[in-house]
């Protein structure tokens, strides 16, 4: 079946009309928006003459418009693939790129790059790993940290803004109920989400006040991240449409966090997640990912439901798409479910493998690691990778860092995180008082301490590159001879591992506990 194109694009399909040479045969990629075609150096965008009420390109001064806002924005995160914004004009019944004349439209002209530098292709070949997703967590808060902010874009943290999109999720997937959604999570996702703007309005409100409110990608999924010439680059971000843009920059991470736990990855998403909060500093964020966790789910079930009524989609595409929407229903559903919240104190000296640990935990457990080297940082203000004067290390911000520590432990542990307090906790006043606090909101408590010995614990420190922690090989003495023994008391808590010796088992163990 030939799908009829308007002339301009019959005419961008002919190699003639680049002043530059071309791959041929050019490709033409339709969306419902927009025409986009290949040349093989270089791929042009035309905007399709529509409004959906979300979104209106049905003028030319809008299409140029939202041409110059595409590019404007992808600036941000894609800027070596946006290049320039191109008049077409008309004459003599031929159009024109770049002419002199009167525009009849305008194109988007975008660097070219491969398709399988997509992360979507990418994880679909099993070539992503953590390493990449620690990458796109650090790009990702570099990006956030430049995004505008200002008094108008704050007003769409309100509750009201931010639930207007959840409302119109529900009111239009009503329909779908004894189909890919069921009566029951329809009505426990809806009562979650109803529940929680009406519980937790001073979040949303702290959240605005902190500006965690931001002109954000709106879009961010696998499928518009590439990793190209080694570089992340993060595209084809919201152009057209205020409140898909101006949000809360959880609602950004929110996308391939979803992406890759749907994909039964959570070891990628954990990496990512971990790596973007550290990176930011906004760990109270995490309070409001589950909403958005949910939403974003949500949306692609609805939109996959939305093929179960058009007439012109094959049958076996219909059923493939039911079974589709159904596991996002139940995902979404999922992310509303109440869990039990936990923490895990990490202790030992430096160079002793409690971040490794740490960290392998944490991609098992899917759990929030809490660095005290990152929350030191971010408390006196010193970039995480520059290393801290003696001013970082006084008693006094020991006991602030310890502090603030223990309070985003326990606030996501009542949220319902697995959370690990990566420190030495060399200390049995610092382990007392999170053990007393644990009880206190009746959440489970476990101290997994590192070992090694000193001659291991040297070179590690001697072979460390890269990384937060300012720790050096001359700090050890002070530590072993400050150190307090484990009390009776704690030792119910306690788990030692020997990091000389291989890690899985011993894991499983806590794991299992």
């Amino acid at each position: 079946m030939t799908v009829s194109v308007p002339a301009l694009i019959e005419q961008m399909l002919q190699p003639g009309f680049y002043p530059h040479t071309v791959t041929e045969p050019i490709q033409l990629i339709q969306t419902h928006i927009s025409y986009v075609l290949l040349t093989g150096d270089y791929a042009y965008k035309v905007k399709k003459p529509m409004n959906f009420g979300f979104l209106d390109f049905s003028t030319l001064e809008k299409r140029q418009h939202f041409c110059t806002e595409e590019l404007r924005l992808n600036q941000r995160g894609a800027g070596e693939l946006y290049l320039e914004v191109l008049p077409i004009t008309l004459a003599d019944n031929q159009y024109h790129l770049g002419g002199t004349g009167e525009a009849v439209e305008y194109v988007l002209k975008m660097q070219q790059f491969p398709q399988e530098s997509l992360f979507s292709a990418l994880f679909e070949q099993g070539k992503l790993n953590e390493t990449d997703l620690e990458r796109l967590g650090q790009v990702v808060a570099e990006y956030h940290a430049k995004t505008e902010t200002n008094d108008y874009i704050r007003t769409f943290g309100e509750v009201a803004q931010v639930r207007e999109a959840f409302d119109e999720n529900y009111e239009q997937t009503e329909k779908y109920v004894g189909g890919p959604q069921t009566q029951t999570q329809f009505d426990e996702t809806k009562l979650y989400t109803d529940k929680f703007f009406a519980d937790r309005t001073e979040l949303f409100k702290s959240r605005i006040a902190n500006n965690f409110i931001r002109e954000c990608h709106g879009d961010l999924h696998l499928g518009n991240i590439a990793l190209w010439h080694d570089k992340i680059l993060l595209f084809d971000c919201i152009e057209f449409n205020e409140p898909f843009r101006f949000v809360d920059v959880m609602f950004d991470i929110a996308y391939a966090v979803m992406n890759l736990q749907a994909q039964q990855r959570q070891d990628l998403s954990n990496a990512y997640l971990n790596t973007y909060v550290e990176q930011t500093g906004d760990w109270e964020g995490l309070q409001v990912l589950p909403i958005y966790l949910s939403r974003q789910t949500y949306v692609r079930a609805k939109v996959t439901s939305f093929l179960l009524d058009d007439p012109g989609v094959p049958a076996t595409v219909k059923e493939e798409a039911a079974k589709t929407a159904a596991e996002y229903y139940k995902l979404a559903w999922d992310y509303t479910k109440p869990r039990q919240g936990q923490l895990i104190l990490m202790s030992g000296l430096s160079g002793s493998g409690k971040s490794t640990t740490a960290k392998l935990l944490s991609r098992e457990l899917a759990a929030i690691l809490i660095r005290s080297d990152a929350v030191r940082k971010h408390l006196a203000g010193v970039p995480l990778l520059e290393r801290g004067g003696d001013d970082l290390y006084t008693a006094e911000m020991t006991e602030k860092t310890y502090a603030r520590l223990l309070s985003l432990g326990i606030t996501l542990a009542n949220q319902g995180y697995t959370v690990i307090l990566d420190a030495k906790y060399d200390k049995q006043q610092l382990r007392q008082e999170a053990i007393a606090q644990a009880n206190k909101h009746q959440l489970k408590l476990q101290i997994i301490q590192c070992t090694a010995p000193l001659e291991v614990l040297q070179q590690r420190l001697r072979d460390r590159t890269g990384d937060i922690a300012d720790a050096t090989v001359d700090l050890l003495e002070s530590q072993l001879n400050v150190a307090e023994p484990f009390t009776e008391e704690e030792k119910p808590y306690l788990k030692i591992l020997d990091t000389t010796q291989p890690q899985q088992a011993q894991l499983k163990e806590v794991i299992r506990q």
